[in-house]
């Protein structure tokens, strides 16, 4: 049995090979146009993939009923902007912790920091482009600014990390791209507007 946001679909388990193809069905269903899959329960327990594509080595015989739950893009859209704040706080805290270890040479544990600081960045950059891609229309000049303010600092905290000149890295991160940081408040602010909008029209 596949049920779909609490309806039993008309698909069938033994038409599919494996979980992956499964899923990769459901989700051209129509139903889940314009939704965001949550939750996948096989067999009446939670799964999320440990690796990738590993739906694809559960194979159909093994399952005995799949639930898909999922939520409309806009609802899910609401739930991230509201985060987004929180997140340019901890980048801010974050490098300013990092600056200081950098200062007080425990070398070691701020370069560990300053990886997860990195990976935070990346993950905060890219659901801001799919945000912004998604529930804004013209272009923006702000934005752009500052994709390309964040990207510049990266190649130079990159640049001078390669270098190992720890004391210009601390000072970057705490003079430069804590403001860079906080200046992406007003562009959530707008992206939150702009989706709460959407979501209401």
């Amino acid at each position: 049995m596949i049920i779909i946001d609490g309806r039993e679909s008309a698909l069938h388990i033994n038409n599919f090979a494996n979980l992956e193809e499964l899923l990769v069905s459901a989700s051209a269903d129509s139903g889940l146009t314009n939704r965001i899959v949550t939750d996948v329960l096989i067999n009446n327990e939670s799964f999320s993939e440990l690796y990738p594509h590993q739906a694809e080595d559960i194979a159909s015989n093994e399952l005995q009923s799949v639930e898909i739950r999922s939520v409309p893009y806009d609802e899910m859209a609401v739930n991230i902007i509201g985060e987004l704040h929180k997140v340019t706080d901890l980048m801010g805290n974050g490098s300013r912790c990092v600056a200081a270890l950098f200062r007080q040479a425990d070398d070691d544990e701020a370069l560990e920091m300053l990886q997860d600081l990195l990976e935070v960045t990346r993950d905060f950059m890219g659901m801001i482009g799919v945000l912004r891609n998604n529930f804004a229309v013209s272009a923006d000049a702000e934005f752009m600014t500052r994709v390309e303010q964040v990207s510049s600092l990266l190649t130079e905290m990159t640049d001078v990390l390669e270098n190992e000149d720890w004391i210009l890295l601390a000072d970057l991160l705490e003079y430069e791209f804590v403001p860079a940081c906080d200046s992406w408040k007003q562009i959530i602010q707008t992206l939150r507007e702009t989706i709460h909008a959407c979501k209401t029209d």
